[in-house]
């Protein structure tokens, strides 16, 4: 003999709806009406994260990940927003009115710097009209002091001779 206020005649009912909820109750020809319920449905809040920079970077970089909303991250730190300089996935988890959500997942990717080293084919210090081979420990990538672009330059000239090597932007 149940009726209640949303149309269902079962014992119980399960809402997911803000509302006021009663029941009426007919037995033996007589009818009664239950108290009202009131049931407040609060909204899962919405958690976004933005990298405010390039989220790849090289070592000794950083950038700052910034939130809609203040709430944890997956550091332990509490905000809207953090610097990061480490590799890793980050998110954060945004609580309000006891519902929560966990935003997007920012990937930060941390380059290592190449190491570069040269070689030398033989003596540096030689007779005019000789030469030696100087060769980079890196196959591409490589401006030579001298601008050469290869990964080996022969000198017969006096000087000093140095290569930087660029790999994934470092």
């Amino acid at each position: 003999g149940n009726l209640w206020s949303n149309g269902a005649t079962t014992q119980s009912i399960t809402v997911n709806q803000t509302g006021s909820y009663s029941v009426d109750v007919s037995e033996n020809g007589c009818e009664s009406t239950s108290n009202a319920i009131e049931v407040i449905v609060n909204p899962t809040p919405v958690a976004t994260i933005t990298a405010n920079g390039v989220a790849t970077f090289c070592e000794g970089g950083s950038v700052t990940l910034t939130s809609n909303a203040s709430g944890l991250w997956s550091t332990g730190i509490t905000g809207n927003s953090i610097t990061v300089s480490e590799a890793g996935t980050y998110f954060i988890t945004v609580s309000e009115n006891n519902c929560s959500s966990q935003s997007n997942e920012i990937a930060v990717i941390v380059n290592d710097y190449p190491t570069v080293s040269i070689s030398a084919s033989g003596a540096t210090t030689f007779c005019e009209g000789e030469s030696v081979v100087l060769t980079s420990n890196v196959a591409t990538g490589n401006l030579w002091s001298n601008c050469a672009t290869t990964q080996s330059i022969t000198v017969n000239q006096t000087g000093s001779y140095s290569v930087e090597v660029s790999e994934n932007g470092c």
